[in-house]
Parts: C-alpha cells; sequence; structure tokens
C-alpha cells in the first residue's frame, strides 16, 4: 500500500511505510514476548491482501477556517479534524459514499456541527457494509431529530448509491468524543443490514460490535471453535457475547450455548440472529458474564467450554474468579490486547489452567493491534 498522505497526523495506522512482511515479524515478536512464556506461540496469521480491509467506516463532519464542508478523521490526540477522502484500509464503497454525502450536504445547505461554538446539526456518519451480502447502512448523527429535506435528501442518495439498504438518523447532543447517541430513527430500510460470516446470517444494528475484518474473522473464529473441539455433547458459554458471532458458530458442534452480554441491544441483535440461522440450542441473556457465571455453578449448571472474548481492558476479577470456581474443562481466550491477555492468563494458570495454543492473528494491517486466541485447559 502506497504510504498514506494523512500519515502521521490522522493517527489511525501506526505502521504506514512499514513492509507488510515486517510488520507481521514484528507483532509475532511482540506476542512471543508477552504470552511465549505460557506456550509456545504459532505464526501469525495475516492477510493475502491487507488493503481497504473495515467494513465500518466512520467520518467527522466539521467546517474548516474557511467555513467549508470537510470530512475526515480526529487529529491524533486532540479535536481538530484531519480532512480525509480516501483512507487505504476503509472500504471504497463506504468512502465514495461520504463523498457523496459531503456534496449532497453542502446541495441541500444541511448546517454542519461546529464544535467549538456548539451549533450546527450533522455531527458524524456512521457506514458499515456487509462484504457477502454487498448491503450497506448509513448513520448520519446530527444533534436534533430534525431532518430538514430528508425525503428528497435519502431519494437522492439512494439513486446516486443503490447499495444503501438502510439509513439510520442517531440523535447525539452531547458533547464529547462518543459518536452515537442512545437514540435513533430509521428513515429507510429496517434499521439493520446481514452479512454471512463462517456460513452463518448476521444481523448488524448501528451499535453492534462486529469484527471490521470479515476476511480475519473467519480465520479468528474458526481458530476458536477449532481450539474448542467440540464433539456435540458439551454447554458452552459464551461470555461477552456480543451479536452472538462467536457463540452462534459455535451452537453447529455443541449441545448448546448460553450467551452473556451487558450491551442489551446486542442482545437483542443476538436472538434475531439465532432465529435468522434456525438455531434452537443457544440462548442469549443481558447481565454481567461473571454475575452469569455464579448463578450456574448455584443452578448446577457447570460450563463445559467458556468462549470469552472480552473487551480491550480485558476480563474482571470477578469474572475470573468465577471461572476459576467453575472450572470448565476448556476456556478459549480471544483478546485484541496482549498485554491485559498476559495478566488474565497469569490468573488463570495460578488457579489450575495451562496455556496450550496461541494463536496470533493479523486484524489491522498497518496498526499495531493484533487479535489472539488462547486455548487453556484445567489441570486438575
Amino acid at each position: 500500500m502506497d504510504r498514506c498522505p494523512h500519515f502521521p497526523a490522522c493517527g489511525g495506522c501506526q505502521l504506514q511505510g512499514v513492509p507488510y512482511a515486517q510488520q507481521l515479524s514484528g507483532k509475532q515478536r511482540h506476542i512471543e514476548a508477552l504470552l511465549g512464556g505460557f506456550a509456545p506461540v504459532a505464526p501469525i496469521l495475516g492477510m493475502k491482501d491487507p488493503r481497504h480491509y473495515r467494513n465500518k467506516v466512520h467520518a467527522v463532519f466539521a467546517l474548516d477556517q474557511q467555513r467549508h464542508i470537510v470530512t475526515g478523521t480526529y487529529r491524533f490526540g486532540s479535536h481538530a479534524v484531519v480532512p480525509v477522502d480516501a483512507c487505504g484500509i476503509n472500504d471504497e464503497l463506504c468512502d465514495a459514499i461520504i463523498l457523496t454525502i459531503r456534496r449532497l450536504v453542502q446541495s441541500f445547505h444541511l448546517p454542519v456541527y461546529d464544535e467549538s461554538r456548539r451549533s450546527g446539526w450533522l455531527r458524524h456518519v456512521l457506514l458499515r457494509r456487509g462484504f457477502a451480502t454487498g448491503q450497506v447502512m448509513v448513520v448520519l448523527v446530527a444533534v436534533s431529530p430534525h431532518f430538514r429535506g430528508q425525503n428528497d435528501f435519502i431519494r437522492e442518495l439512494r439513486r446516486l448509491h443503490g447499495e444503501i439498504s438502510t439509513v439510520v438518523l442517531n440523535i447525539n447532543d452531547r458533547f464529547g468524543p462518543v459518536v452515537l447517541g442512545k437514540t435513533s430513527k430509521v428513515l429507510y430500510g429496517s434499521g439493520y443490514i446481514e452479512d454471512t460470516l463462517c456460513s452463518l446470517r448476521f444481523r448488524i444494528s448501528p451499535s453492534s460490535f462486529y469484527q471490521v475484518n470479515p476476511v480475519q474473522t473467519e480465520k479468528l473464529y474458526r481458530t476458536a471453535i477449532e481450539f474448542a473441539a467440540l464433539t456435540g455433547r458439551e454447554t458452552v458459554l459464551d461470555a461477552y457475547c456480543g451479536i452472538g458471532t462467536i457463540g452462534l458458530i459455535a451452537s453447529t458442534k455443541a449441545k448448546q450455548v448460553i450467551g452473556v452480554e451487558l450491551n442489551g441491544e446486542a442482545v437483542k441483535d443476538a436472538i434475531a440472529n439465532a432465529k435468522l440461522n434456525g438455531i434452537k440450542n443457544a440462548w442469549f441473556t443481558a447481565g454481567d458474564a461473571g454475575e452469569a457465571m455464579v448463578h450456574m455453578a448455584r443452578e448446577g449448571q457447570r460450563p463445559d467450554v467458556v468462549l470469552m472474548d472480552p473487551p480491550r481492558a480485558g476480563s474482571d476479577e470477578t469474572f475470573l474468579r468465577a471461572l476459576l470456581k467453575a472450572a470448565p474443562k476448556a476456556v478459549v481466550y480471544v483478546s485484541c490486547c496482549a498485554e491485559t491477555l498476559a495478566r488474565d492468563l497469569k490468573t488463570l494458570t495460578a488457579g489450575g489452567y495451562r496455556v496450550r495454543q496461541v494463536q496470533p492473528v493479523d486484524m489491522f494491517p498497518f496498526t499495531e493491534h493484533v487479535e489472539t486466541v488462547c486455548l487453556l485447559t484445567h489441570t486438575g
């Protein structure tokens, strides 16, 4: 990939200008340094083509010093906007749609939000694309639900981009870095898109967690299911289940799957995804994963396998203590932060587990981030 003209101001890609093979070797060394003491680290799974892999694209709308509309990303460490028309890791169609929206915003005379004055209407645009289905979601993030010329705007946008299957207006009137507000209004279509992953179909809402690199996600999840070594007799707990992706994939090889997730909207998507795929042996509930583990222990429902994919901060002590008490025979830990993974592995290995396999996966080329799948088995 050619060196990005927005580097290093954008801050999104820390490894611009580094050959891809060198990126992979650097990430391999990083994981080996942090996790090699637990078990041998398998060679990192990279991409054949590491460009334009992001199926989720976000653009900030702002005004430059001449009061012209610009779209882009926040400059690293600040709220100044770096204008970006095309990004080497973004889906190209999503980038093109953002440019179209920018032109339409100007021609429809829609006021763009000015953060310094806290005035205006449109703040952000978020796009999500199903790479397998081709469906595109457009989320317009504005400070109020009043959308002047709404019907004409959407009609023209869809005339120019027939790939768009739904348009959502999200209301965010709070000052701060959070992109999406709590209230959304569907302006066109269903309010969600669908995508296919590991032969299953998934419904994705504006705020759903769905991995941004579908090519590598297939490798990541297939590795996790392979590590679990399911035979069809196991009860699986899918902790931090999100919209149910990995749990539903596991359900095709397990006796039953119980998914737990704090985000109630994600749980609704997970339940819908189970119905969408005709899966009857997976159940999802909103709640804390640690508390769910404690409840399962009280009810005598000791899981055989725990799948866990926590946020970047890693798991919490409550969940890890409950996990050690339940003592499932296998734990498959999917992590997006090797530092917190190493911390949690120390707790689990001190409590009777042994790390058997470590597999890094390059989910985010041109960035420093790397995902890792670990298999732990109980030594008792």
